[in-house]
């Protein structure tokens, strides 16, 4: 990383829990953020989170000068982004509503800085409709919670953003130590949700028919495939089952069994007794622990496992460029 690629001054607009994921790994980057949120319990709120999410980030190591008072709390979005040089919008997923705060930011920001939204299914040429200045430099920069752990974040330019817009979204967002998947094409909900979708639609299935509790699909995830998928996800895991052949003999012997019906890919119905399922068996999984007591342990298992895949993600081999 060197002192041009960090975005020294990041905006964050909007600051649940998403938005104060990014404001806990900005400041962990070493760099000074500006906060806007109208609600005037923000500022409290969110200093309580950096303060509960910074000893996990202490664990992975804080850049050089990273300090939780780097953050400042403003009263308007002009205030924000005087002097940014990467804003983060993540204000709720309604489009009427991020349309009208991406065109005030889009008329406020200094040229040529990029715009990143948090949107996890809105498609970024949707986004950008609403901007007049500099559309192109709306885009989709969608991570994963904890944002301030968890390092994938997705980038997906629109009709209007040129191709230096988003080396320049990669550069900076790399630089405050994210894994940048560029999208090669805009599609609602963007290629992790999608994935993650559809196992969860098999998941309500199971639980709606009677086939397994949450609790024992959780376990064939946390215990089964999920160990795996943590370093070589789907494809790369089913290239080792095909043996010696790899992919290409496993499809030839496995590839029939896409016709089986093994999945439902629609969701089931959402009724008040699968609502019932389903939120009874995380109540039995927490076992009376708070969702703040697991947001802990959670963070001390990610920070400890992100520590050991690092040392198998592709540049330890010397492999750099691949994902």
């Amino acid at each position: 990383m060197t002192a041009s690629e960090l975005p020294r001054n990041v905006a964050v607009i909007g600051t649940g829990v998403i938005g104060n994921g990014w404001i806990a790994r900005a400041l962990a980057a070493g760099c000074r953020v500006t906060a806007f949120d109208p609600d005037a319990t923000a500022p409290e709120r969110t200093r309580a989170f950096v303060a509960r999410a910074w000893p996990a980030l202490e664990r992975l190591g804080l850049a050089e000068g990273a300090d939780p008072a780097a953050l400042t709390f403003v009263d308007s979005l002009e205030a924000a982004v005087e002097g940014a040089e990467l804003i983060q919008e993540n204000v709720p997923e309604r489009l009427a509503l991020k349309h009208d705060v991406l065109r005030q930011l889009d008329a406020l920001a200094a040229p040529g800085v990029v715009i990143g939204s948090s949107t996890s299914g809105i498609k970024p040429s949707d986004l950008q409709s609403a901007c007049t200045r500099e559309p192109g430099r709306v885009i989709v920069a969608h991570p994963f919670n904890p944002v301030y752990l968890l390092p994938l974040v997705e980038l997906v330019g629109g009709e209007h953003t040129a191709p230096k817009v988003i080396e320049r979204a990669r550069v900076h967002y790399a630089a405050l130590g994210m894994r940048p998947l560029v999208v090669r094409r805009e599609i609602e909900g963007h290629v992790a949700d999608r994935l993650m979708e559809a196992l969860w639609r098999e998941a309500l299935h199971l639980v709606n028919d009677g086939v397994a509790t949450t609790e024992e699909i959780d376990a064939a995830v946390v215990y089964g495939a999920g160990l795996r998928w943590s370093l070589m996800g789907t494809f790369l895991t089913f290239h080792l089952a095909g043996g010696e052949g790899g992919m290409r003999h496993m499809l030839h012997q496995f590839g029939p069994a896409l016709k089986l019906p093994w999945t439902k890919l629609e969701a089931p119905e959402l009724t008040e007794a699968l609502i019932d399922k389903v939120a009874d068996g995380c109540e039995h999984q927490a076992a009376g622990r708070s969702v703040a007591e697991l947001e802990t342990r959670r963070d001390a298992f990610l920070t400890e496992l992100l520590a050991l895949t690092q040392k198998y993600w592709p540049e330890a081999e010397g492999l750099e460029g691949r994902i």
